[in-house]
């Protein structure tokens, strides 16, 4: 068999032609086989200096979560050591008489989280919605820069609002809860009977309530900036597309917005719950510190790790210092986890993959 080269094929192309031609294996003195070839990519100084910065940004990010988390423990271990697995369970705090723990203050950082999260979702998602969705496009960029500036103010700021009139005028509401979903064990307030004359009202002061709706109101803004962000990157051609099959406004946002956007949402609440987590001088304002599980939200006392930390560390002893570090190890902890979760549950949402 004669072998001819066709005009205009280069030569691994004649080659792929000569094993064509003899049955799938290799011509009579070809090539033993078919690789691709391999391509070299030359990149400038710039480039190579863009990589290493991004690269070490990365590296120096980790680097340093990692050292603080080892510094916590490295400090916290004395304390650990000394009251082993009581630390996590034991409510009272008495460093000088050998008995501590975290349990009272962690179950209070969680409360107060929770509070926090489920009176901002909804609200960062409807000022998030109406910006990206409603707003007049005049005012669309006001509302941005107040929704910015609301996540930039300083959490003092909010501690003392929250002390001086949130909770004036929260006693009421308060009340009114108690009264009608008190048979929910944790909205009950067992201190305050309605039918008592010489019931006082204080009692619904400096609760976890409070200070969740203090730390929601630092939290939204945070929340409803990104999902904003995320909303606004829905595709058109979706939004286009529900609209001409005669979908209503809102039905465009639920079957098109909300779907694409579910990273923004989880993101945003994970955000707002890290912060919400640690959030210390507003906590430290607005509540009551006790050393005890109250599982009554809207009665007197509660308290938080960070608050904790706040409250005890400039007179503590070498022993309860030590216990302090253990406490912000695991609230560091517990924070590095929700991030985590929520990297990961927005990963695998639409927006999340896509960028």
């Amino acid at each position: 068999m004669s072998r001819t080269t066709t005009p205009g094929l280069l030569p691994q192309d004649t080659a792929v032609s000569d094993s064509l031609a003899f049955g799938g294996g290799a011509p009579p003195g070809g090539p033993a086989d078919d690789r691709p070839r391999t391509m070299y990519i030359s990149r400038g100084l710039k480039d190579n200096l863009f990589r290493v910065g991004a690269h070490g940004g990365g590296v120096i990010v980790l680097a340093v979560m990692t050292l603080v988390g080892v510094f916590l423990a490295l400090r916290g271990a004395e304390a650990v050591k000394a009251t082993g697995w009581s630390f996590l369970t034991e409510q009272s705090w008495e460093p000088a008489a050998g008995r501590f723990g975290i349990a009272a203050v962690l179950f209070g950082t969680v409360v107060i989280a929770l509070v926090a999260i489920v009176v901002a979702l909804p609200l960062a998602l409807g000022v998030a919605t109406y910006i990206s969705e409603y707003a007049p496009a005049g005012m669309k960029t006001f509302l941005t820069n107040i929704v910015d500036l609301m996540a930039a103010i300083p959490s003092i700021v909010y501690g003392l609002w929250g002390f001086y009139w949130l909770q004036g005028e929260l006693i009421p509401v308060a009340q009114w809860i108690s009264h009608y979903l008190g048979w929910i064990p944790m909205l009950a307030v067992p201190q305050f009977d309605p039918k008592d004359p010489l019931a006082t009202p204080t009692v619904f002061t400096s609760s976890a309530f409070l200070a969740g709706l203090v730390v929601a109101l630092m939290v939204a803004p945070i929340a409803a900036s990104i999902m904003r962000e995320v909303f606004s990157q829905a595709p058109i051609g979706e939004r286009e597309g529900a609209l001409a099959l005669g979908s209503s406004k809102w039905g465009m946002i639920t079957s098109v917005v909300y779907p694409f956007g579910m990273g923004g949402i989880i993101g945003g609440t994970m955000l707002g719950l890290g912060r919400a987590l640690g959030e210390t001088i507003a906590v430290y304002i607005v509540i009551s510190p006790i050393f005890v599980i109250n599982g009554h939200i809207l009665s007197t006392g509660s308290n938080s790790i960070s608050a904790l930390i706040a409250l005890r560390y400039s007179e503590a002893t070498p022993l309860e210092l030590s216990g302090l570090m253990a406490a912000g190890l695991v609230l560091f902890l517990i924070t590095m986890a929700v991030n985590f979760l929520a990297g990961a549950i927005v990963s695998r949402s639409r927006s999340g993959a896509s960028s």
